[in-house]
């Protein structure tokens, strides 16, 4: 294979290789002990230490150096494991580039051809491997297997990929093999006869990053709640980084965030995921985060292309991205040209004659007399092909209204390479919208303000109007001269000049509908002519906590200003609200919506205020307007990281950012509008158009550099916060043609001086002159970094509520508590790994109360109960923990919370005697027993309880006489104890007492005193037969004083020494058990099982022992893996360990 060219010094390593051929440029070795027949002593060395090492650790047989004549520097630059390989590089060195080689007057263009030449096969053979691995994939087969063998997992398990690496201990380095599953990354080591095996679910995963340590410049390090780990030596690094980034970032928002899983198909088949469909899933993100285009959109196909661009009048090298519904262009120069075509405004797209100043041309036409001509595209033919296809299906499917009432003809399509635009008015900015369109629409929905609020309520400024007109008059001139150049519909060229522009303010007459333009939300209001007015009639009216909530707030949205101090702007704001809650319900309503509607609806109609708020909640700040506000608590995460990189002094002194976010979250939830007076902030909405979050990023860090040596110099928080409120208070602009409205929300204080004002204009250029190089794929690699500790701190707030309400009701210590709740968790977790979710399990939902967002289902339970129960039973184990867990579930809903099994397993581990028999006792009657119990048949067949062994209690009559007193007396005290509880607990039946005492002989089986306690039990399981058969005899049912006559005779009587014996009233096989509590039934109580049970000892020590659960969790930790392998495929595993990670 071909290496990376890297400088060496030959004289080391004279001892280790030998040199079989040699050119004036090229040096073919082979390394000693390798192909030798007999060999010295310095060849038995060098082959005995390659063997040792681990496989992936050893070093090729052969290599091929490049060198320089008259340099001691060579570079190797291939090597192969066969002299067959090495020589194919050899023979391909000879024949094409020995002979080129010696054109070169100049050594150092020598050096530099071959590495750049090398270079280049690397990158076409990479390129190449995912697809080499699809035609060819033995070699991922055989991972395949070798890492089923290794980690046992359940077929369900897909494996995505694999490398070779090291991953650190301490110092010290383990070669060994990486393996990406769609749920973990597993590590697997054999070195010099030590086997390493490290499995991490991702969903444990709290941090992921590239970093440094002492050895290596670049690792990758794991981050879980106990430890962390790097992996390092990486073939392709990023790669690994990238792949790992998307694969945790799939299963933690699969697995944690129930309301991003129904958005992203991408999400819901983690069995169909591939490392190609990962890469592609990057592509999109990337793409989708760029133009700020829907989250449905699927990206086909990214082309290296160049775009003519007439303004410079060259072609521009970028790169072109074709999805569903549009055409895109990015230059490769951030910031130089970017282009949005959707395909509806598309009218052909038409290849031209392939010359040499134009290879692979085709003209992309649109309506307003525009066209872009792309030119160097690979495989033209068949993207023209998918291309033509789409806008075919577009059209079909949208069809495109034009406006025939202009002069000018639309759909004419002219490739214009200079003043494109220069005849159109800027009228024509709606590009769809048809006359009758509009007409009709307005006589359906009357209601709707056919205006932008603010041209109704003008305000006046008395300080120097003409000065204000006339500022706002250049504007208009500087923005029509930039449209008749770059053009003025949604498809205009995208450049820094017109980010400078915009960064100056945008004209009020012209916002709105830039705002429709930057924000595409044009081509949304387009397509979908009516649907607003459907939804106002459709929402109006209805009453619900939504409609509540936005009743609420409809006069705290911008009170200062006169369009809502009237009826005509309240109900606009309450329609386009109620309307889009109607649309999206899963955001409904969320506080800060009210405020960016209401700015919204000051600059465009009423309709088009509706869909710039789609696309800004759905588009533009993904995940912010929901239940818990996901998006921006990880945009506020990035922005602690930014603090800490650009404004590192101030991130030293604040060192606890957390309270700087309790301001700076409205900065990001409303754009600046409620911190900043209007006239100022509006114009930070310009840029959050256009330039998307990247805007508020950057402006947020011009506020806190502006103000970083009095935040430097305050004391404490709260004074920290005053200085950053004074300072966006008294943020104004000057150029603003209106009065001043200042922040509802500013904080003052009479008695300070007056503060300096700043100029928004000025502030906006900072930002974007200091702070402006962040790229959005910069910003999008810190939200998946980010996402990743949001999502984990949400985890380990529900962990912390529901410990905190469980800790003061049972005796488990918090310690122990918290990993019983891991292994809870993580046995949901497994399930939804592998298993098909059973109809009531319902998958993670954190809008639910802490205590409900775990649940598991029966079988889940049965896992667990045999993991941590102390009440072990051989194989009646199951059947205990289905009958647990038929009594823990009150509600029927077959779902149990961790509070109930925490409390159950308390009970059993900590619970007094009383307490323990009192669980059992339950276990054993309705409705945790059934009739359908599979361990209710045939009660007389198990060895345990067959008569062949008969049970003798009191040899003595005067020990016996004394026994009967103190058992009539512990009755008579239990009885009185029971009066004082709130619910009698139905009485035993016969069938219910055979359970009862099967359960007790398999607990005491391996008992150390199994003996004693096997005798004790039969003692007091044949002086309870006895009661029941006094209690059936008797007419009330009830143990009265005559019955304890009758006891005392019927412990005398000889017969009766049987544990059981088949005197009839014991039912056979198949035949049904009499109800309990029937007159002339055999039963027993609680008191009766409880008080027999306290007069032997060994039983009163077995119940009393103390028990430690501690162990238990930590064989829990090791075996649960293992144990839910082996339930869902049946078959017995090896056993798997799950890392402390």
């Amino acid at each position: 294979m071909w290496l990376k060219p890297e400088e060496v010094l030959l004289k080391n390593a004279l001892k280790l290789w030998v040199t079989q051929k040699s050119s004036c440029y090229f040096i073919l070795q082979r390394r000693r002990g390798h192909g030798e027949g007999g060999g010295r002593l310095t060849g038995r060395l060098v082959g005995a230490l390659d063997a040792v090492l681990d496989s992936n650790a050893r070093v090729a047989p052969f290599r091929i150096l490049l060198q320089v004549p008259g340099s001691q520097v060579y570079s190797p630059i291939a090597c192969g494991a066969t002299l067959e390989e090495i020589n194919q590089h050899w023979d391909w060195l000879e024949q094409n580039l020995l002979h080129t080689l010696s054109v070169f007057d100049n050594k150092e263009d020598i050096a530099s051809f071959v590495k750049g030449k090398v270079k280049a096969l690397i990158a076409e053979e990479t390129s190449s491997k995912l697809a080499e691995q699809e035609e060819e994939p033995e070699k991922f087969r055989e991972a395949l297997v070798k890492f089923e063998a290794r980690f046992n997992f359940p077929e369900a398990e897909k494996l995505v990929t694999y490398y070779s690496c090291c991953c650190w201990k301490g110092k010290v380095p383990r070669q060994g093999w990486l393996y990406l599953s769609i749920n973990h990354l597993c590590f697997y080591s054999f070195f010099l006869g030590k086997e390493l095996k490290l499995v991490v679910p991702w969903v444990d995963v709290q941090k992921l990053e590239r970093t440094s340590n002492v050895f290596l410049t670049d690792t990758i390090r794991i981050t879980t709640q106990n430890k962390e780990r790097d992996f390092s030596m990486f073939l392709n690094l990023s790669e690994v980084f990238m792949i790992m980034e998307q694969l945790a970032d799939v299963t933690l928002r699969r697995l944690l965030d129930n309301e991003v899983f129904d958005l992203d198909p991408d999400l819901q088949e983690p069995s169909q995921i591939t490392k190609r469909d990962l890469e592609a899933r990057a592509q999109k993100e990337f793409f989708r985060a760029f133009f700020r285009l829907p989250r449905k959109e699927k990206l086909h196909a990214v082309v290296e292309c160049s775009l003519w661009t007439p303004f410079n009048r060259c072609h521009t090298p970028g790169r072109l991205f074709a999805s569903d519904s549009y055409i895109c262009f990015a230059s490769k120069e951030d910031g130089c040209c970017n282009v949005v075509l959707p395909l509806r405004e598309v009218v052909s797209i038409e290849k031209m004659e392939d010359t040499s100043l134009l290879p692979n041309p085709i003209i992309v036409s649109i309506r307003s007399r525009m066209a872009f001509q792309f030119i160097e595209l690979k495989d033209r033919d068949s993207l023209v092909e998918s291309l033509l296809a789409r806008l075919k299906q577009v059209h079909a499917t949208h069809p495109v209204h034009y406006d025939t009432s202009s002069n000018e003809d639309m759909t004419s399509p002219v490739f214009h390479s200079t003043n494109m635009c220069s005849d159109h008015k800027f009228g024509d900015l709606e590009i769809v919208s048809s006359q009758n369109r509009e007409e009709s629409e307005k006589e359906k929905s009357p209601l709707l303000n056919p205006e932008a609020l603010f041209t109704l309520f003008q305000q006046s400024d008395s300080q120097s109007p003409e000065s204000h007109v006339s500022r706002e008059q250049i504007k208009i001139t500087l923005w029509n001269d930039h449209f008749a150049e770059y053009g003025r519909t949604v498809c205009m060229f995208r450049t820094e000049k017109i980010r400078k522009l915009v960064a100056m303010g945008i004209p009020e007459s012209l916002r709105g509908k830039l705002w429709m333009l930057f924000s595409d939300a044009v081509t949304d209001l387009a397509s979908h002519p009516g649907y607003y007015g459907n939804l106002v009639e459709e929402s109006m009216g209805k009453c619900c906590l939504v409609t509540e909530e936005i009743e609420r707030d409809l006069h705290r949205s911008l009170p200062e200003h006169p369009a809502f101090q009237n009826e005509t702007g309240i109900a606009a704001l309450r329609r386009v609200l109620t309307a889009y809650a109607y649309r999206n319900p899963k955001i409904g309503y969320c506080q800060s919506m009210n405020i960016l509607t209401s700015v919204l609806l000051l600059y465009a109609k009423e309709e088009e205020a509706f869909w710039l708020l789609v696309a800004v909640c759905e588009r533009m700040l993904p995940d912010y307007f929901n239940h818990r506000v996901i998006g921006a608590q990880v945009d506020q995460s990035v922005f602690e990281e930014l603090i800490k990189e650009h404004l590192p002094e101030l991130a030293e002194h604040m060192t606890d950012l957390t309270a700087l976010a309790s301001v700076s979250l409205s900065w990001f939830l409303t754009l600046f509008l409620s911190i900043m007076p209007l006239e100022s902030a509006v114009n930070v909405v310009d840029c959050f158009f256009y330039d998307g979050i990247k805007a508020i990023f950057q402006l947020g860090l011009a506020v806190l550099e502006a103000n970083a040596e009095d935040l430097c110099n305050s004391k404490d928080d709260g004074q920290a916060l005053m200085i950053l409120s004074r300072f966006l208070d008294h943020i104004k602009n000057e150029e603003s043609p209106g009065p001043s409205v200042g922040s509802y929300h500013a904080v003052f204080s009479d008695d300070q001086e007056p503060h300096p004002v700043t100029d928004i204009a000025d502030l906006i250029r900072d930002s974007y002159e200091k702070f402006g190089d962040q790229s959005v794929e910069q910003i999008e690699h810190l939200r998946r970094k980010h996402r990743i500790r949001v999502l984990q701190g949400h985890e380990d707030t529900t962990k912390q509520n529901v410990l905190r309400v469980v800790i003061p009701e049972v005796s488990i210590v918090p310690e122990d508590l918290e990993e019983l709740y891991d292994l809870f968790k993580r046995e949901h977790m497994m399930s939804c790994y592998w298993e098909q979710p059973s109809p009531v399990l319902q998958r993670h939902d954190p809008s639910r109360p802490y205590a409900e967002q775990y649940r598991i289902d029966p079988q889940q339970f049965t896992s667990l109960f045999k993991l941590v129960s102390p009440w072990t039973c051989g194989v009646h184990t199951e059947i205990l923990a289905q009958r647990t867990f038929r009594l823990l579930d009150d509600n029927m809903d077959h779902l149990i919370e961790f509070k109930a099994f925490a409390g159950c397993l308390d009970t059993m581990y900590n619970g007094e005697m009383n307490e323990k028999i009192k669980l059992l006792y339950r276990l054993h009657i309705p409705p945790a027993l059934t009739e359908n119990d599979q361990d209710s048949q045939s009660p007389l067949k198990n060895p345990l309880l067959s008569t062949s062994r008969p049970l003798v209690f009191g040899k003595s009559n005067g020990d016996t006489t004394d026994y009967q007193k103190q058992l009539k007396q512990m009755i008579k005290d239990l009885a009185k104890e029971k009066d004082k509880t709130e619910k009698e607990l139905p009485k035993m039946s016969q069938r219910e007492f055979i359970q009862f005492c099967k359960t007790l002989y398999s607990m005491f089986h391996e008992d150390p005193e199994e003996n004693n306690l096997y005798q004790a039990i039969a003692t007091v399981t044949t002086l309870l037969l006895q009661i029941g058969e006094v209690s059936q005899r008797s007419s009330s049912g009830s143990c009265s004083q005559d019955a304890g006559e009758d006891l005392r005779a019927a412990a005398l009587c000889p017969e009766q020494d049987s544990v059981f014996v088949d005197n009839g009233t014991v039912p056979q096989d198949g035949q049904e058990f009499p109800e309990a509590g029937r007159e002339g039934d055999w039963t027993v109580s609680l008191e009766h099982i409880l008080a027999s049970l306290l007069t032997e000892q060994s039983l009163v020590n077995f119940f009393e022992k103390p028990l430690e659960i501690k162990s238990k969790l930590e064989n829990a930790k090791i075996n649960q893996y293992s144990l839910k392998n082996s339930e869902i495929s049946h078959q017995p595993h090896a056993e798997l360990k799950l890392s402390n990670l």
